[in-house]
């Protein structure tokens, strides 16, 4: 069970233009604050200027991060998804042999992708567990392969300590399990002794139960709980802090209002210190309130989520259509920042 705290912070978020006086930057990137909301379980208690925030919340929010698989995080960098299954929400099927899953790697990298994220088992809602081996077999060729083909670092997205194992000796160079090091024991211990980073995220139940009518109090302090205890106890095995990333979890036990509130609130998360990474890409948010049915017309309404994520500060966007938020970002990053 989570431990909960009784003041939380959220730093209000600005870019560009001059920076007034008491201005704090934000983890040593282009955003900075002067102001953060007080948070408690009863609501918001108002605003606290930046320079009156106790001194271990302004260190977290504004330490600088450090890389993450050899990626600066002084800028967002983009996740690019390639699922080698049968059965994913999204691109089931469209990539699940060496040549499909090499030639789609290829091409997000020449589309401007910063780190390809690579999937064996899906874990949309209701999709049931795959033996370790099934597992194995579908990402390790394709890691060596891709490996050879682009220069880019490789994430493995599993939960499991075999298949992270067998994907670290292919080549990928970080771990992405999305039920934050509540699956199998043994996945935080192999990593803190490989030196892998790792991006932990929150969960609620599998993704056979998740979307069982899910509750919360306060889902933006609970996750936010759940992810500080998962990053604490990460330490307590030996991954350090600097190799740690989290993630929120949009879809992953959440309904509608829990997702747009946990998005309204995005930037609380940096009060973890660690980078943080938003994956909402057509997700069932943006079916539902995109009025998008079809997985692969949702790339409109992920863009959108996205570069509302960035006006946050996250630092990693999780996503299928990486030219399209490239270009998107670009633009934004454009008008906000100046070229």
């Amino acid at each position: 069970m989570t431990v909960s705290r009784d003041v939380y912070f959220r730093p209000l978020l600005q870019r560009g233009g001059p920076r007034p006086e008491g201005a704090v930057p934000l983890a040593g990137g282009p955003g900075w604050f002067v102001l953060a909301e007080r948070l408690t379980r009863k609501g918001s208690q108002g605003f606290v200027a930046a320079g009156d925030l106790p001194e271990d919340v302004l260190q977290a929010l504004s330490a600088p991060r450090p890389p993450i698989a050899g990626l600066g995080m002084d800028r967002p960098r983009l996740m690019g998804i390639l699922n080698v299954t049968p059965d994913s929400f999204s691109d089931g099927g469209r990539h699940d042999g060496i040549e499909a899953a090499l030639a789609h790697g290829r091409q997000m990298a020449e589309a401007g992708a910063d780190i390809i994220d690579i999937g064996g088992e899906s874990t949309r809602p209701g999709a049931v567990d795959v033996p370790e081996g099934t597992e194995i077999d579908r990402v390790a060729p394709v890691i060596a392969a891709l490996k050879d083909a682009v220069d880019l670092p490789i994430s493995i997205d599993t939960r499991k300590r075999a298949v992270a194992e067998a994907a670290a000796s292919a080549g990928a160079a970080l771990v992405n399990d999305v039920s934050g090091f509540t699956f199998d024991a043994g996945l935080a211990p192999f990593c803190a002794e490989a030196g892998l980073p790792v991006c932990i995220m929150h969960t609620k139940g599998t993704p056979q139960t998740m979307q069982d009518d899910p509750r919360y109090d306060n889902v933006l302090l609970e996750v936010y709980d759940f992810l500080a205890e998962q990053i604490a106890l990460a330490e307590a095995t030996g991954i350090l802090r600097d190799r740690i990333v989290a993630d929120p979890g949009i879809g992953f036990g959440k309904t509608n209002t829990h997702n747009l509130a946990l998005l309204a609130g995005l930037s609380l998360f940096h009060g973890l210190g660690v980078p943080l990474l938003l994956g909402v890409s057509r997700k069932g948010l943006i079916r539902d309130i995109g009025q998008a049915p079809n997985a692969r017309d949702r790339m409109p309404g992920s863009v959108a989520v996205a570069l509302a994520g960035v006006a946050q500060g996250a630092q990693i966007l999780r996503i299928h259509d990486v030219a399209e938020t490239r270009q998107a970002l670009r633009l934004w990053l454009a008008i906000e920042d100046g070229l």
